[in-house]
């Protein structure tokens, strides 16, 4: 059965922590603890701008961030530093395996999105560089409903904006909330845990699939067609 998947993009496809070397040479071994806050306060910006109903630009919670990390944690970095990391964000990294699996999911004939919280010139500039923007059926964001996930207005908005169904649309996505908030909505799930050190939230809703890897994802697509 074909299905339509929803890959999601900073922290599943992108790797986020790809500016860490950057940072690393600004700050030496503050760098970890630095950009440990930095994600973790870009994603709460993000969800209390949701409950807000004050939506922005990805871009801007990722501003905002960095800015509190600095204030936080006493770093004087110059404007040009900041600017330099934030310029490092529009052409992150992807993760080793996304190329393949993209490629492996599209051979086996299911649609392919690439679903993000970023605005989709942000996340075309981003697939762009990752040499994987045509391995994609199109780019659907966040920013068209002026909402952030996990609300359940972005997963309505997939399966409009795709034509798919609940019950033939998987979310893929190594953010935990971002998977309870898609299965909450009633989509299937693959949750992607590159570490063993990720937990999954002890919520009601679990995903359909754990994976250590996107590779492993077309097996475990198999598994549940």
């Amino acid at each position: 059965m074909t299905s339509t998947l929803a890959f999601d993009v900073y922290g599943t496809l992108i790797d986020t922590s790809g500016v860490f070397d950057t940072l690393q040479d600004m700050i030496g071994e503050r760098a970890i603890p630095f950009i440990n806050c930095w994600r973790s306060k870009q994603l709460e910006y993000s969800f209390r701008r949701g409950l807000m109903d004050r939506h922005t630009d990805f871009s801007v919670c990722t501003k905002d961030a960095l800015i509190y990390c600095c204030n936080s944690m006493g770093i004087d970095l110059t404007p040009k530093q900041k600017e330099t990391l934030l310029d490092e964000y529009k052409v992150l990294p992807p993760f080793s395996d996304v190329k393949q699996a993209l490629e492996d999911c599209r051979n086996a004939g299911h649609r392919t999105y690439a679903f993000s919280n970023g605005s989709k010139s942000a996340v075309e500039q981003l697939l762009n560089h990752a040499g994987i923007n045509e391995l994609f059926n199109g780019i659907v964001s966040t920013e068209d409903v002026q909402m952030f996930e996990p609300s359940p207005v972005v997963y309505r908005h997939f399966i409009e904006t795709s034509g798919a169904t609940r019950e033939s649309a998987w979310l893929i996505s190594g953010n935990t909330f971002d998977v309870i908030g898609a299965a909450s909505f009633g989509m299937k799930t693959a949750w992607v845990r590159r570490s063993d050190d990720m937990t999954f939230d002890p919520w009601e809703y679990e995903p359909n699939a754990v994976i250590g890897n996107l590779t492993e994802f077309r097996t475990a697509l198999a598994k549940h067609s």
